[in-house]
């Protein structure tokens, strides 16, 4: 048990909470801007809706896999978190997901080379598609 909670807190003391635009320009230093014809004002968008720029966050889904980090990248089909089948298609613990940030990207660019793309993510669907999108890099200087 102690080793859990130990474990929690490393995570933790190394989760960041982006601000709009730190994480713009991060995005684009790792080539988001343009990967596979998206915009980079669509994973700033992507990544406000289902994260809130928190690399910590966590979300439990009703069909018993797990969302993880600021992308939200699911357990069920490409992180193996130790819990139930998993596709595992990004070849990642669940738990890297929400201290590094490179690893982050690198399996949401591998989620985006699926057929179902960008719209893989609901809050995607929800809060970014076919809608003006600029105002999530105005005055980022990206």
């Amino acid at each position: 048990m102690n080793c859990l909670v130990f474990l929690l807190l490393v995570t933790l003391a190394s989760a960041k909470v982006y601000q709009r635009c730190e994480w713009a320009r991060v995005l684009k230093s790792h080539g988001m801007d343009g990967y596979r014809g998206i915009s980079l004002a669509n994973w700033v968008c992507l990544t406000r809706w289902e994260s809130e720029y928190n690399t910590a966050a966590i979300n439990h889904n009703t069909d018993g896999s797990t969302d993880y980090g600021i992308f939200q990248i699911n357990s069920r089909w490409w992180c193996n978190n130790g819990q139930g089948r998993t596709a595992n298609g990004c070849n990642i613990n669940c738990n890297t997901l929400l201290t590094d940030v490179t690893a982050s990207i690198n399996c949401a660019k591998r989620v985006v080379r699926d057929p179902n793309g960008i719209g893989a993510w609901v809050a995607w669907r929800n809060h970014c598609r076919n809608r003006d999108l600029s105002s999530y890099v105005s005055g980022c200087g990206v």
